[in-house]
C-alpha cells in the first residue's frame, strides 16, 4: 500500500485504539506532535514507538522546536531555548559567537527530539520581519537583515543535522511582510517582486538545500491572488524555480484560517494539485483526519524522491559531549540570563 501524502497529529499523549486503526489503514508519511501530546520523555519515547508500529515503518515524527515563545516540549523534562532575536542580538555583537550560539542551542535541541524518538523540527525561521507587519514572527526570526538570517540558519540547520534531526525552514518565500496572522486570516503582500527578490526571497535561495520547506499561507499579488499554500503558479514561478527549492515542500497546516471558506477536503486537493509534496494537518480530530485522507493522494514520484531524502537526512548523528555543549551554551547566553 503506497503511503498517504500527508501528516497528521493525533489527539492526546497516548495513541487511540481508533487513531491506530486509522493510521494503519491510511498509512500517513509522517507525524506531528504539539503541546497537548507531551508529558514527559518515556511517555513521548512510548508514543513515537507506538505511531511508528501503526504505520509498520520508521516514519518522520515531527514537532515545532524552535525555542521561544514555540517550544512544545519544556520544563521541567527540557530546557528552555532562546528565541531567533536572541541569536541574532548575539550575531550584532559579534558572529562568529551568534552563529556557535545558534549551533549549539540546536544541537542540544537534536539531542532532546532524538532521545525522545522525534526526528524532524520545523526550524528554523526564514521570514524576514518588517515595520509595521503581524507579530505572529518577530522575534522568532533569526534577524531582520538577510545576511544574519543566512549565517544563522545555516550554524541551526548543522546543528539539528548534526544530531540526526531533519529541519523544516520556514514560511517559504517568506512571511515577514505580513500584516495578519495566517492563523486568523490571509495575509495579502503586495510587495514588487524585484523587492522581494533582493530581500525575502534571499534566505530561501541560500538555504534551498534544506530537506524540507513549509509554505507560508499568504498572497503574493505578484503572482495571483490565490494564497501561496494552494497557488501552482506561486509554487512553481516563487518556490521552485526563483528560489530554486528542490526539496520536499509541506503546506502548513491546513487547519489555519488563511485558507478558510473551504472543507479540508477540498484544501487538502488544491494544496497537492498545486505543488505541495506533502498536506499537514494538525488537529487530531478524527473527523478531520478522514477529511484529509478523503482530499490526499499517495506518495509517489518526484514527492516521494524528495520523502526519501529527508528521510534519509535522519540516518546519521555525530557523536558529542552534551555536558561540554552545555557548558558552552551557557556561558555564551548568561547575559540574557
Amino acid at each position: 500500500m503506497s503511503q498517504l501524502a500527508a501528516i497528521l497529529g493525533l489527539s492526546g499523549p497516548r495513541l487511540t485504539v481508533s487513531e491506530k486503526t486509522f493510521f494503519r489503514d491510511a498509512d500517513p508519511w509522517g507525524f506531528i506532535l504539539f503541546s497537548r501530546n507531551v508529558d514527559n520523555p518515556d511517555q513521548i519515547y512510548r508514543l513515537c514507538s507506538d505511531l511508528r508500529n501503526a504505520v509498520g515503518r520508521d516514519a518522520l515524527v515531527f514537532v515545532d522546536q524552535e525555542g521561544g515563545r514555540v517550544q512544545r516540549l519544556k520544563a521541567p523534562h527540557w530546557r528552555a531555548y532562546p528565541t531567533g532575536a536572541t541569536y541574532a542580538s548575539l550575531y550584532n555583537d559579534d558572529e562568529e559567537t551568534g552563529k556557535r550560539a545558534t549551533f549549539l542551542g540546536h544541537r542540544l535541541i537534536a539531542d532532546d527530539l532524538r532521545a525522545v524518538g522525534i526526528t524532524a523540527d520545523c526550524a528554523p525561521v526564514l521570514d524576514l520581519p518588517q515595520p509595521g507587519s503581524d507579530p505572529i514572527i518577530s522575534d522568532r526570526a533569526l534577524g531582520d537583515r538577510t545576511d544574519q538570517i543566512i549565517d544563522l540558519a545555516h550554524a541551526a540547520m548543522s546543528g539539528l543535522m548534526q544530531g540526526g534531526v531533519a529541519p523544516v525552514v520556514k514560511h517559504i518565500p517568506g512571511h515577514g511582510r505580513a500584516t495578519v496572522d495566517s492563523h486568523l486570516s490571509l495575509p495579502r503582500i503586495d510587495t514588487s517582486r524585484a523587492l522581494l527578490e533582493r530581500t525575502d526571497f534571499v534566505p530561501f535561495r541560500k538555504l534551498a538545500d534544506a530537506p524540507m520547506a513549509m509554505t507560508a499561507h499568504a498572497v503574493y499579488t505578484v503572482v495571483d491572488d490565490q494564497p501561496v499554500t494552494t497557488s501552482a503558479s506561486a509554487l512553481k514561478d516563487l518556490i521552485r524555480d526563483s528560489i530554486g527549492f528542490d526539496g520536499l515542500l509541506m503546506s502548513d497546516d491546513l487547519d489555519m484560517k488563511a485558507l478558510s471558506g473551504h472543507s479540508l477536503v477540498s484544501k487538502t486537493e488544491a494544496a497537492l494539485s498545486a505543488g505541495c509534496d506533502i498536506a499537514l494537518q494538525c488537529s487530531g480530530q478524527m473527523p478531520d483526519m478522514i477529511d484529509v485522507a478523503k482530499g490526499c493522494k499517495p506518495l509517489e514520484g518526484k514527492a516521494l524522491e524528495r520523502a526519501k531524502i529527508a528521510e534519509n537526512s535522519t540516518n546519521y548523528a555525530e557523536n558529542y559531549d552534551r555536558e561540554e555543549a552545555e557548558a558552552e551554551f551557557d556561558s555564551i547566553l548568561s547575559p540574557f540570563v
